[in-house]
């Protein structure tokens, strides 16, 4: 349990079991590329190189595995163009855009406290090389 003046969490216990489907959902939209998908399909839908040029540091086979799990979801919709050579787009399900306001709700804690994140490194790292 987590708690401080202003709130208190306690996690469902199921939601700790590998098994429920709710730890399945959490691990989706948890992961790394999956955030960062969503923040940038916010704006509307892109073709896979603009997506991959605007998410930045990302694998194209890690991008790929990380769309088609958002498809799978329902997060995000892929549509196909018949044209030559093809035109491929990305765009988010409205059970995507529903994770807009979460997903702005923790980028706004990470620039309120990216600091003390960064500041908390330093530290740690520097007593890791002091220790023999």
């Amino acid at each position: 349990m987590v708690t401080n003046a202003a709130h208190v969490f306690d996690p469902h216990p199921l939601q700790l079991d590998p098994e429920c489907p709710t730890r399945l959902v959490l691990d989706r939209i948890g992961d790394r590329w999956t955030v960062l998908v969503v923040l940038v399909l916010s704006s509307g839908p892109l073709r896979f190189t603009q997506l991959r040029d605007r998410v930045g540091g990302v694998a194209p086979k890690v991008l790929t595995q990380t769309l088609r799990a958002m498809e799978r979801d329902g997060l995000l919709t892929r549509t196909v163009y018949p044209e030559v050579p093809p035109r491929v787009e990305y765009e988010l399900t409205e059970l995507g855009l529903s994770l807009q306001a979460p997903i702005a709700a923790i980028e706004q804690w990470a620039f309120a406290h990216t600091q003390e994140v960064l500041a908390s490194r330093r530290r740690h790292d520097s007593a890791e090389v002091q220790v023999p």
